[in-house]
């Protein structure tokens, strides 16, 4: 499998092949991993359970809200019964959530509007509740058109299973191996891997190049641009 850093644009002529790009959200288009943190850590000592400091959450989330539960709640109450009610209470601070610790990371404004440009379709695959995902692109990037944008909630098992990007790619009426993948995450990179499709890791997310490389990425982004020499096709 291919490997390596990609070129920026400039400097790699644009191929044919890819028409359409799935993007994983937290720690890909949007910086959110201040506001996860304040949000749980409030859910967590609002139970009376200690909180943890920001940069843990880099490993904690990932693989949707029920993991991040068990990775965050003592040992000793990571029941059923103790889960349910953590995440009770993280869905309300998440109600409460401003968003005001969130940021869309530079360069992506600019690589969106290259992708609508070239007629590229687009769409997003999270781990994210449902509800949360809608409300944080209305809000930081609404400017933009993602169809399908899928989150957690309902019958869609949480990445690594494909089931969600194959989705998004019949109601893109794109084959999978035409879809790049880009994400943040081991978890991104299986499902990619998973669906069939082009596994393309940023380096400015969450978890490590190291872990991307380790689960497969063909590509490793430095910039945002850089992806608009992934194989996606000429405009005109």
């Amino acid at each position: 499998m291919r490997f390596g850093i990609a070129k920026p644009a400039s400097q790699l002529k644009v191929l044919k092949g890819y028409s359409a790009v799935l993007f994983d959200l937290d720690g890909t288009l949007l910086d959110t991993l201040r506001e996860i943190a304040a949000a749980t850590n409030q859910a967590l000592q609002g139970l009376g359970y200690p909180s943890h400091p920001v940069s843990d959450y880099r490993r904690f989330v990932g693989q949707g809200v029920r993991r991040l539960a068990r990775r965050v709640l003592p040992r000793s109450h990571r029941s059923d019964q103790d889960i349910e009610c953590f995440l009770d209470a993280l869905a309300a601070e998440n109600r409460r959530c401003s968003h005001a610790l969130t940021e869309i990371y530079p360069g992506i404004a600019e690589l969106l509007t290259a992708l609508e440009r070239l007629g590229i379709p687009k769409a997003i695959v999270s781990n994210k509740p449902q509800t949360l995902i809608v409300e944080c692109v209305d809000r930081f990037l609404g400017r933009w058109s993602f169809r399908p944008i899928l989150g957690q909630g309902g019958d869609l098992p949480p990445k690594p299973d494909p089931a969600g990007a194959l989705l998004a790619a019949r109601q893109l009426a794109v084959p999978p191996e035409a879809v790049l993948f880009v994400g943040d995450s081991d978890v991104d990179m299986q499902t990619a891997l998973a669906a069939g499709m082009s596994p393309a890791g940023v380096s400015w997310g969450f978890r490590s190049v190291e872990e991307l490389q380790a689960n497969g990425a063909r590509y490793l982004i430095e910039r945002p641009e850089q992806i608009l020499s992934l194989g996606l096709p000429e405009s005109g």
